[in-house]
């Protein structure tokens, strides 16, 4: 019995590190949830943690402003969040998936303050190191 009880212990253990070090290559190698939460995370609590590495990068983020249009690098909204840091936008935040297939995603993000809302489109890939953040387009209703 007592072979039994520690043979069931081993085979318990050896289940919870196999299913942790598939949550590690899941980081390594992020699906598009992981990326779609590393980006919201950051524009909306200010939390940094993974952004970097789902950000496409050559990514390009334009902004549409009384009909022009403002594009930013990675690097200028890099700086921009990490300014921002642990700051919680007063705001509600919401995405949908639009499309979604084996090698690209389109999501709107809408993000609701008092009295108008930011909305962005994201585009993804999935590339050879999992899913990246490849454009990102902001509009203000």
């Amino acid at each position: 019995m007592k072979t039994l009880k520690n043979l069931t212990a081993a085979l318990l253990m050896a289940v919870s590190f196999s299913a942790f070090a598939a949550g590690g290559s899941q980081s390594a190698n992020p699906d598009m949830s992981h990326a779609l939460k590393a980006y919201v995370d950051a524009v909306s609590l200010g939390k940094m943690n993974g952004l970097q590495e789902v950000l496409d990068q050559d990514i390009r983020f334009t902004t549409t402003r009384n009909k022009k249009i403002i594009t930013h690098s990675k690097a200028e909204i890099l700086k921009t969040l990490k300014a921002n840091e642990n700051v919680k936008q007063n705001c509600s935040t919401e995405y949908t998936i639009i499309e979604s297939t084996s090698s690209l995603g389109l999501v709107k993000l809408t993000m609701k303050y008092e009295g108008f809302s930011k909305v962005e489109y994201l585009s993804l890939a999935n590339t050879g190191q999992g899913w990246k953040i490849t454009g990102v387009s902001t509009s203000f209703i």
